[in-house]
């Protein structure tokens, strides 16, 4: 295991939030940094702090881009503002509806690259899943998305920008006089279970979801709002400090052989590391418990005794465990456990004091399952033979 005092944040370039000739994007500033630019454009100090709360409200609560119906600021300062700034949001390239309802976004950022972000409606709740990263860097072996080469990380406004742009696409923007807390939230909750991992990009992970979380703005409460790592073990205890939205862990085997071979990451924070780490976790409680996400691999990690050693690994940790019957995709080394299997782990699992819910796999037919998410324009051209080869079990 590598020490960790070793850096983990990851050397990759993230698009600068202002190009040298262009204006700069508010989207995605913190209330501060969006205060030092109203400041540094010319506005006065004493109404800094009062601008910021209007724009904050009219960008992320009235979803209004355009300067000029932010009908509360005089006609001068509309004008200052649209010649310095813009209120933009990534582009929608296509949109995808399976017969569930789950909608798939094709989402082109900075630089004419391309995230996939999920919608999944329910009847109790309408989940967004979103990227954070362009790609992936974990290799996952099971995950779609690990077989493309990461690219870059996610600005916040990128990130954020995934929610606004979903919430254009259901017509959820308050009309003129309505109070937004009173209606029915078509987007009630948000996961960051897309394309990379979050906790390489911990700063604009964080300061997106206070965009999200934020009262005056887009106020869906932290709790609803959940963060999947695959074990970035020095982050985990900053989700719980700095953003304080539920944990799920990728969790997927129960020896370091099989999870060394899943979820790669585990050479580096193996098992116990992991374990130790979410013990620790600031905010576990049994009203806040970790889920541990376990795809079914048939043959790889779905007998009676990986169900029972995985009970004996998160013993003490108040946890739900999420059964996810594995997504194939073309090329994919691995196949779905049987419904038998998944049912009988899924009983140990629950015998032994922990839900264990088997998760209903949504948008398959249009690839926007669990681990299918990957953009056309960065397809890997690998083989199946080639994958498994990668997989160690060629």
């Amino acid at each position: 295991m590598t020490d960790v005092s070793t850096p983990i944040t990851q050397d990759l370039v993230t698009i600068p939030r202002k190009l040298p000739e262009g204006p700069l994007n508010l989207v995605g500033l913190t209330r501060e940094a969006l205060r030092e630019a109203l400041v540094a454009a010319g506005t006065p100090e004493k109404q800094a702090k009062m601008r910021t709360g209007q724009l904050w409200q009219w960008i992320y609560q009235k979803g209004v881009r355009i300067f000029d119906e932010m009908t509360n600021l005089s006609k001068e300062y509309r004008v200052l503002l649209a010649e310095n700034f813009v209120v933009a949001i990534p582009e929608v390239v296509s949109k995808q509806v399976s017969v569930d309802g789950t909608r798939k976004y094709l989402v082109r950022i900075a630089g004419g690259h391309e995230v996939e972000t999920v919608y999944i409606p329910e009847t109790d709740r309408g989940t967004l899943c979103i990227s954070s990263q362009v790609g992936c860097t974990l290799t996952c072996s099971f995950c779609h998305t690990g077989t493309q080469k990461l690219v870059r990380n996610l600005t916040a406004g990128e990130i954020i920008g995934q929610v606004m742009l979903a919430r254009d696409d259901l017509g959820e923007w308050p009309e003129p006089g309505r109070n937004p807390v009173n209606t029915a939230r078509l987007l009630s909750n948000i996961v960051l279970m897309g394309m990379g991992e979050p906790l390489y990009n911990f700063e604009n992970v964080r300061d997106a979801m206070k965009i999200a979380m934020d009262p005056e703005g887009i106020q869906l409460s932290r709790r609803r709002i959940t963060l999947s790592t695959s074990g970035v073990v020095p982050e985990i205890a900053r989700t719980a400090t700095e953003i304080g939205c539920l944990l799920a862990v990728s969790f997927h085997g129960t020896t370091d052989e099989v999870r060394d071979k899943l979820v790669p990451i585990n050479k580096r924070w193996n098992l116990e590391a992991l374990l130790d780490a979410l013990r620790d976790y600031p905010k576990v409680s049994n009203s806040e418990r970790i889920t541990f996400e376990y795809v079914m691999l048939k043959g790889v990690n779905d007998t009676d005794e990986d169900a029972h050693r995985l009970v004996e690994l998160i013993k003490g940790i108040p946890a739900k465990v999420n059964l996810i019957p594995f997504n194939p995709w073309p090329g994919a080394p691995y196949e779905r456990s049987s419904n038998n299997r998944i049912n009988a782990f899924a009983e140990i699992v629950y015998q032994a004091g922990y839900a264990s819910p088997v998760r209903k796999p949504r948008g398959e037919d249009i690839f926007a399952a669990c681990g299918q998410l990957k953009s056309a324009t960065e397809r890997s051209r690998k083989s199946r033979k080639e994958i498994a080869a990668e997989a160690g079990i060629g």
